[in-house]
Formats: C-alpha cells, structure tokens, sequence
C-alpha cells in the first residue's frame, strides 16, 4: 500500500480484519489544515472502524450561511465536526497493522505517484489558497460560512475556540475577502497559511488493473464545493478492500479492474453534475463563465467515457463485493 490519507487507511483497517498482510510505503503529504466532517461522513468512518464514540470531543458545526450569486444569505442548519488532517490521520492511520516480513506482493494500493496509469483527467483549473483566521469577538463559533464573489468563492471554518481556516477558491484570500459582504465583516486577522494549490476536479485515465487500483485525492479528486471528499474517499477504501477480497475468493481479475474504475468514474462524473449549479449561479463574471464551462466539458466527457464501460455486475454486500445475481 503506497501512501497515506482517509482511503488508504479505511482499506487497511478492513484488510486487517478481514485477515491480509500489507505492507506500508507512507510517502510524505502536505496535509489540509482543516476538514468539516459532515454527520454522514463520521458515522461512516465511525461504522467502518467500529468506534461509535470517534470525534465525538471535537468541536462542532450546527449552522452554515451561505450567499450566493445575487441571493441574500441563507442560514440553515448543518452537522459536522472540525478536524485537523493530522488529528484524522492520527485516529485512522494504519500504518502498526503491517507486518512486513508476511508480505508477497500480490496486489498494489496507490495512493501517490509514481502511478501505474500515468495519465491524469482534469477538468478546470481553480487556483486556492488558505488563511488562518482570528474571528471578531462577536463571531458565532458553531457557523460556517460560504460566500461566492466576483473572482472565486470562499469558505470559512471555525475551529471552535476564536480561529477559524479559510479556503479561497479563485484567488488570494485577502484580495477575496475585501470583496466579501459576508465573510469580510467576521475577519479580525487573515494570515496567510501555504502556497497556492489546485482544487479542480481530476482523475487518473485508468483507475485499476489486474493487480492493482489507485485510489486517495491524489488518484481522483473532488471539488470542495460539494463538501463530500472525505466520505469519497473512505467509500474508495471501502470498495478498494473489497476488490481485494472478491479476487481472494477467485473473482475475474478484469471484471473486478473494470468495475472500480466503472464506479469512481461514475461517483466524479455525479459530483461534476452536483457542482454545475453552483458554478452556474455563482456569478456572471468570467470567471465563473470559465468554471462553468470546464465542469460542463467534465460532465460530457465521464458521461461518454462511463457509456463504453458495461453495466456493473457486482454490489456492495456490507463491506463485501459480490456478484448482482447473489446481491439480490
């Protein structure tokens, strides 16, 4: 298993249960200052490494407001937990389950490059950056804000104990932020945390072959503005975990390769169609006439490329993979 993150350590945790050796190639990666766990996304990671209780001391989220496009704010309600990817890793990480000297490498997990596909699908290019936030005194500490702007979008999340993170999508938080009716007003402070770095949706040409699947954001990656990266990426491990286990019970190497890689395609092309709304109404300026364009080129593209691959003949039985007939 090569590499690190939410999809490598959920398939881990289910191949050691389910009684496979792995061998661990960690790699190094710049971890995300900080992630929103949505309620679904916890029980999932809570299911699949049966600890009911996993986050429950982290500080949480119970509202969002957001304003987009010409449309004043909204303020609904909304479920999460904010973690470090550090803390994540910290909770999930996998790596003291390998046992290198019981190891035949029989199959590959990559999560980071070198890839055994070389090719990488991208569609768009957003430029983002982050910004650690000191919160006016005044700021409610269990709010999330989202705002889109004439050059990009922001989010901005609160850590719980004044400070929050803020993502910039488009452009450079502080220049974002000025034109920011909503978010600009909660900001005391704005220090500028890392380098800039891409958040356009993406993905290897070809996800998996008879002895092996890639996997993780560095394999195929979301948009942020759908908010679902995290549960992606451990349904990735899930299924991942699972290939494996239905080619131990003498499943077709090449029916297994075709329906991974089916159904992530699939899973991008469905957040493609998701986020063309927001790119849509987000604003009229060329900017956002731009990220309209690349996520419908995207959509057009996985559609075409998703009708030359059969129809899945496998289902998620649990955490295993099974024939449809047998699903049924």
């Amino acid at each position: 298993m090569r590499g690190q993150g939410v999809a490598v350590a959920t398939a881990a945790h289910l191949l050691d249960r389910a009684g496979f050796a792995c061998l661990r190639e960690p790699g190094l990666r710049r971890p995300v200052p900080v992630i929103m766990l949505s309620d679904p996304a916890l029980a999932l990671l809570r299911d699949v490494f049966g600890d009911a209780s996993l986050f429950a001391d982290r500080p949480r989220i119970n509202q969002r407001v957001v304003k987009w496009g010409s449309a004043e704010a909204v303020a609904m309600p909304h479920g999460a937990v904010v973690v470090s990817e550090d803390d994540l890793a910290a909770a999930l990480d996998p790596a003291g389950l390998c046992d290198p000297g019981r190891v035949h490498t029989a199959f590959t997990i990559e999560a980071m490059a070198p890839f055994s596909c070389g090719e990488m699908l991208r569609f768009g290019e957003r430029i983002s950056a982050t910004a650690r936030v000191t919160l006016k005194a005044d700021a409610p500490v269990r709010t999330c804000w989202i705002e889109a702007v004439d050059a990009g979008w922001l989010f901005l999340i609160p850590d719980g104990f004044g400070q929050a993170w803020l993502l910039a999508v488009g452009g450079d938080p502080q220049a974002l932020t000025q034109d920011a009716p909503l978010i600009g007003p909660l900001i005391d402070a704005l220090e500028l945390s890392g380098g800039r770095f891409d958040t356009s949706p993406r993905m290897l040409a070809q996800l998996a072959g008879n002895d092996w699947l890639s996997c993780g954001t560095s394999a195929i990656a979301f948009d942020p503005i759908c908010g679902d990266g995290t549960a992606q990426a451990a349904r990735e491990g899930i299924l991942a975990a699972a290939v494996i286990g239905a080619l131990a019970r003498g499943e077709d190497p090449t029916m297994l390769a075709t329906h991974y890689h089916s159904l992530l395609l699939a899973s991008l092309r469905r957040h493609l169609q998701l986020s063309l709304p927001f790119y849509a109404n987000g604003g009229a300026g060329p900017w956002w006439h731009d990220q309209y364009a690349a996520a419908r080129a995207g959509y057009d593209q996985t559609t075409a490329l998703l009708a030359r691959l059969p129809e899945p003949r496998f289902a998620l039985h649990g955490f295993d993979l099974v024939r449809r007939e047998q699903a049924a």
